[in-house]
């Protein structure tokens, strides 16, 4: 393994997820392991252009791999879009003698580190961290599985409420371009109908499958929504629509938000966080650049960084299947 690079940079951009904390843990204790120094770039890209770094070592993570969030911060940086703000964050890694990145983030987080490698050359490898699950080159992203545990808990509770009252509930959840979320949360969960942006289902065909839920002799339903599901402009308009058509049902709707993002991380994302954060690393001092470390078929690969941010996450059409199945 080749150890030219003596300082990394870790930095974590855009939303934030769980396991972002223990990625951090992974990525400080493995430099430290092969004797690398880590500096911790705070506040994502607009950190790196205000020089706000501290050097990390192994005990500056203790008690992080439980935490949700991120100890270091993030932001999203309109300065980083400039080629001034740019310029002035590479010359701050260079003042530090940081000799490489390791982004932790999403789609808009490893477009700004293919530009910044671009223009400067410095080595970038990324880490998909974000709940939605949709970056391609891995089955899982960083935060998913915590995101879906969160999402099935609490439609949980709302099944309680919608069967004591006889309603039917609209629960929308995050996935603006993908439905991921919603499908495995959906069959998870039980519900009777799930919206994603994938599969235009179409409000004739709401209505059918809630009319067909109402015959069976279901008094209450849970019909899970992808934000970027496209049958209706929100949650809100679909409640209004099934009101005026069935008025036998009543309607609430429930938008999770960001709580989804929050909270303690699975033991999954734990132990994924800990495997991406150690191939990043090593990834590196193997002397690669411009790629995004992932998960597929429980092995850890390497898809080129462009790949990832142009690439298009797939949907299971086989959980599709199984969610009209199980739902009858």
């Amino acid at each position: 393994m080749s150890t030219k690079v003596k300082k990394i940079g870790v930095l974590t951009s855009g939303g934030d997820s769980p396991g972002m904390n223990a990625a951090i843990r992974a990525v400080v204790r493995t430099c430290a392991y092969h004797n690398v120094e880590c500096v911790g770039i705070y506040r994502g890209y607009q950190g790196m252009i205000e020089g706000d770094f501290k050097e990390m070592g192994p005990r500056s993570v203790n008690n992080i791999i439980n935490k949700g969030g991120t100890i270091l911060k993030s932001a999203r940086s309109k300065e980083f879009m400039t080629e001034e703000g740019r310029k002035k964050a590479y010359e701050n890694l260079k003042s530090a003698g940081i000799e490489a990145l390791v982004v932790i983030g999403g789609n808009g987080s490893f477009t700004g580190g293919l530009l910044f490698n671009k223009e400067f050359g410095f080595p970038v490898i990324g880490i998909p961290g974000t709940i939605d699950n949709d970056i391609y080159g891995t089955s899982f992203t960083l935060g998913y599985d915590t995101a879906l545990n969160t999402v099935v808990e609490v439609i949980d509770k709302i099944r309680d409420t919608a069967s004591s009252h006889n309603r039917l509930f609209f629960v929308e959840v995050m996935g603006r371009d993908a439905g991921h979320i919603a499908l495995n949360a959906g069959i998870g969960a039980g519900a009777e109908e799930i919206l994603i942006p994938e599969e235009d289902m179409g409000l004739d065909r709401l209505l059918e499958s809630l009319r067909k839920s109402k015959a069976s002799g279901k008094s209450s339903s849970i019909v899970v929504i992808a934000e970027g599901d496209k049958i209706g402009k929100n949650a809100f308009e679909l409640k209004d629509y099934v009101e005026e058509n069935m008025p036998e049902y009543d309607v609430r709707v429930s938008i999770l938000g960001h709580m989804q993002r929050g909270g303690s991380p699975s033991c999954f994302d734990r132990v994924l966080a800990s495997r991406l954060g150690v191939k990043a690393v090593e990834t590196i001092l193997e002397g690669k650049s411009n790629y995004m470390v992932g998960l597929i078929k429980d092995e850890i690969v390497l898809t080129p960084l462009e790949q990832a941010v142009k690439g298009k996450s797939q949907i299971d059409k086989e959980l599709i299947r199984v969610s009209d199945i199980v739902s009858i």
